[in-house]
């Protein structure tokens, strides 16, 4: 039996690629190890976003290879679109450099190599969307893969350029594959993609394509992933009032400046934000959303940043990601004027993440006392783990080794850490 290890960074998409093709390696009779562990095979699968994710995987390469000698080592995904020629000439040691296009024929690529086959990255026809349903993943959740590429453009992204423009994948292997995963015993798919808000595909739009995934049968729940604020309206703001769509977006707001908003060519207005949460929480209370904001975009002046933190005290999210502005090459961004020095992004990266965090605690000191149906990720030593529909992290007291079951929980308690976590106690199994 060959083993095989895979390393990922970046984002949910990436990590839905790498789940299908570990699972598809694992149906094939090799065996998915750590990446850690002696191997015969290690994909690296990459992130270029920022300059510190191109660090991350050049170190993970050079890691890669210093661990595992003799093993064949494919690096795949965003960097190799961005760096292919760069990561060729520092990296002689990689047998097979594979590009977002072609990633979901690795296996083939391998397996016909140990079968006495000399193949190529670009002799198998490859596809966006040819990645098998995953029955063993590294996940508790379901990704489900429904969009790639994007056509927005911001002047401080590389993704159109790595991952090419916007298209969707057919309605009808969205919802196959969901069948897939809910029948190998998923209790919660995840929708993901680069700009899934904009999902169209002959006539279906992304409201729609939520409105046919509830209706199908199972056991299960849907959580959106990662979405920008646009594409979808109020017809999105009913379906959330169906029991197996989860209250919870992660609504990328960027900056709370309309000045910086124009100058990242986003596609919104700070108000436009504001009134998406306020619908949805007009309708819904509880709702949580999660966000990202860059600090010290090109031309941010501290007024521009104090309207970001009051506009996260305003909209009291349950998270911010916080990121430092990270210049990339071939962006817009790179040639606009006002660099902002990099100990004023880190003061303010540190004021904004003092200011999330109250809101977060703010925001789940409000949930205390309410019940969470909670998916339990692990267990040990009597303790349960998981995630409430919200996306709230929950433990309790738990003696049965239930992993992957809906457990209903009351909210008794939250932690004083700066990531809160709640303790609960169950207060009826769902099964």
């Amino acid at each position: 039996m060959k083993r095989i290890a895979f390393k990922t960074l970046g984002c949910r998409l990436n990590q839905y690629e790498t789940d299908a093709l570990a699972s598809q390696f694992s149906g094939q009779g090799y065996q998915v190890v750590n990446f850690d562990d002696e191997a015969d095979v290690v994909v690296v699968n990459t992130c270029t976003v920022t300059n510190q994710s191109d660090k991350k995987s050049n170190q993970t390469i050079r890691q890669a290879a210093a661990r595992h000698p003799g093993a064949l080592l494919v690096v795949a995904g965003c960097m190799v679109n961005n760096h292919r020629e760069k990561l060729e000439n520092k990296f002689n040691r990689v047998t097979w450099f594979v590009d977002n296009k072609h990633k979901s024929a690795i296996f083939n690529l391998v397996d016909g190599y140990f079968k006495g086959e000399i193949t190529h990255p670009e002799d198998f026809e490859g596809g966006l969307f040819d990645f098998e349903a995953a029955k063993k993943t590294f996940h508790t959740r379901s990704w489900i893969k429904i969009q790639d590429g994007c056509n927005n453009f911001c002047t401080y992204c590389i993704i159109p350029k790595v991952r090419g423009r916007a298209v969707s994948r057919p309605l009808t292997e969205v919802l196959e594959n969901i069948r897939q995963v809910v029948d190998f015993g998923y209790k919660e798919v995840v929708l993901t993609g680069v700009n899934i808000g904009r999902y169209e595909e002959s006539g279906t739009r992304f409201e729609d394509l939520v409105e046919k995934i509830l209706a199908l049968p199972g056991d299960f729940r849907l959580r959106i992933g990662s979405i920008e604020p646009e594409g979808f309206g109020d017809k999105l703001f009913d379906l959330f009032a169906h029991p197996k769509l989860t209250p919870h977006l992660h609504l990328c707001i960027q900056s709370g400046s309309d000045r910086i908003l124009k100058l990242m060519h986003r596609m919104y207005t700070v108000n436009d934000f504001v009134q998406t949460v306020d619908k949805i929480r007009g309708r819904y209370p509880d709702f949580n959303f999660t966000t990202d904001v860059i600090v010290g975009f090109p031309g941010e002046t501290e007024a521009d940043f104090r309207e970001t933190v009051d506009v996260v005290r305003q909209l009291n999210f349950g998270h911010v990601h916080t990121f430092k502005f990270s210049l990339r090459s071939g962006t817009r961004a790179e040639k606009l004027p006002g660099r902002i020095p990099e100990n004023i992004k880190t003061q303010r990266s540190e004021i904004l993440h003092r200011t999330a965090s109250d809101e977060k605690r703010k925001y789940r000191l409000k949930m205390v006392g309410k019940p969470q149906t909670v998916l339990i990720e692990k267990t040990r030593s009597g303790m349960a783990y998981g995630y409430g529909e919200h996306y709230l992290p929950v433990r309790f007291s738990h003696d049965v080794d239930s992993v992957n079951r809906f457990v209903t929980v009351k909210l008794t308690a939250l932690d004083e850490d700066d990531d809160p976590v709640f303790t609960g106690t169950i207060q009826d199994n769902e099964g």
